[in-house]
């Protein structure tokens, strides 16, 4: 159900299961996820953050946010994700439709885009005694979109807003939620008190630079439960940190096997060829790291997409990505955008996935990319009879134009 076509399987007559596109855990089961639907948010710095609010615009402009049963997201994504759960109970919504959006999501996730994070993060980390890299985002994240609020001030209800960080001691997810923050290989903090900005920076702790994100939870009440492995005060006290992409770069892992229907916003971006990668082991090492992300991401969309068209699999949505081409898609001829150009798009892809200072006309044509993906998911696999709505910003065309380029 998207851009990228399913895997084919063995037709030897064998009976033979394709690869799911989450890890098994202790929790995999054979039970049924149930009705409802997720929404899942990758990573990709400023560019997922406001691709992810252009998603979100289309969402809500469809009357699909009250829908929500789980937002997850990693990274980039986790930033739009924390202030769209902070923000969720002053959400005015008129026949489904949040008419407040704009003033409590866009704007102020626009003016953060507009602020340098990760390098003066970085200079204040190594130049200043008794001040860490981490330090540093956190007060960022806390100036500018949560203050002081901590996990308790996400929704009580629906939707669950899980946003999720790479436990680089246990190897798996450690997951932040309002009712507990957990990671099943090392055990389960029910009611934290966790800062919004700090699980935020953890879960976009990208390596190296930002990475690792310290995280002291030696004082906490640890509930063991089955598959714990890990259950040490070594594991349980200060804990190594990173962006949760590294495990989960699409923010599936806490949704597909919950519920049914699951949407997947993708600004992770691509690997470009580069004719010269560099001999020296440094380059050479961050070039082979860039390969491998980018094939276990592949792995991880292909398996989304055998899932989605395979008739025996109960999920349905769809995904989306920054290097979506969906002129191909369902009915993309009853939009009155469907010559979008992808030379433009690709370009929006190949944008910096840092936490720097965002030009205007960036920001504007991500909003515009993320809002028409999600258009022609919602039409093409969910919503065959949506109504058509002009982009967000109309003077920021997906196409080659002399006043408006990525």
């Amino acid at each position: 159900m998207n851009d990228l076509p399913a895997t084919g399987a063995p037709s030897d007559g064998e009976d033979f299961a394709p690869a799911s596109p989450v890890r098994p855990g202790p929790d995999t089961a054979a039970s049924k996820p149930a009705k409802g639907v997720g929404l899942c948010l990758s990573g990709g710095g400023f560019r997922a953050m406001l691709f992810h609010v252009g998603v979100l615009k289309r969402l809500n402009e469809a009357g699909w946010l009250p829908k929500l049963d789980r937002v997850s997201s990693v990274s980039g994504g986790s930033i739009t994700a924390g202030l769209l759960g902070l923000r969720w109970d002053e959400l005015e919504f008129s026949d489904g439709v949040a008419t407040n959006f704009d003033a409590l999501i866009t704007d102020p996730l626009r003016a953060f885009a507009h602020t340098k994070v990760d390098l003066p993060a970085v200079a204040a980390g190594a130049l200043l005694p008794f001040v860490t890299i981490s330090d540093r985002v956190v007060e960022k994240l806390k100036k500018h979109l949560y203050g002081d609020k901590t996990l308790k001030d996400l929704p009580l209800d629906k939707p669950r807003f899980v946003i999720n960080a790479t436990n680089l001691e246990s190897g798996v997810l450690m997951r932040f939620s309002r009712p507990y923050i957990a990671d099943y290989k090392v055990g389960k903090v029910d009611d934290p008190t966790v800062l919004l900005a700090e699980a935020v920076a953890a879960s976009s702790a990208f390596p190296p630079f930002l990475s690792p994100f310290e995280l002291d939870l030696s004082g906490a009440k640890w509930d063991t439960e089955k598959g714990n492995v890990y259950t040490s005060a070594g594991y349980r006290s200060d804990i190594l940190l990173t962006d949760g992409g590294v495990y989960d770069n699409l923010g599936i892992e806490t949704v597909w096997k919950a519920y049914e229907t699951v949407l997947i916003s993708d600004a992770s971006g691509h690997l470009d060829a580069d004719p010269s990668p560099g001999r020296d082991w440094g380059r050479g090492i961050i070039r082979v790291l860039h390969i491998l992300d980018s094939q276990i991401k592949s792995l991880r969309r292909s398996a989304v997409v055998t899932a989605f068209n395979n008739d025996s699999d109960p999920h349905e949505g769809f995904f989306i990505s920054t290097t979506t081409d969906f002129r191909t898609w369902p009915a993309p001829g009853q939009r009155p955008y469907p010559d979008v150009d992808p030379a433009v798009t690709q370009r929006l892809a190949s944008i910096s996935t840092r936490l720097n200072v965002m030009p205007d006309d960036q920001q504007e044509l991500l909003i515009n990319w993320g809002f028409a993906a999600a258009d022609a998911g919602l039409l093409a696999f969910l919503v065959p009879d949506l109504p058509a709505e002009r982009l967000p910003y109309p003077d920021r065309p997906l196409r080659e134009t002399q006043d408006a380029s990525a």
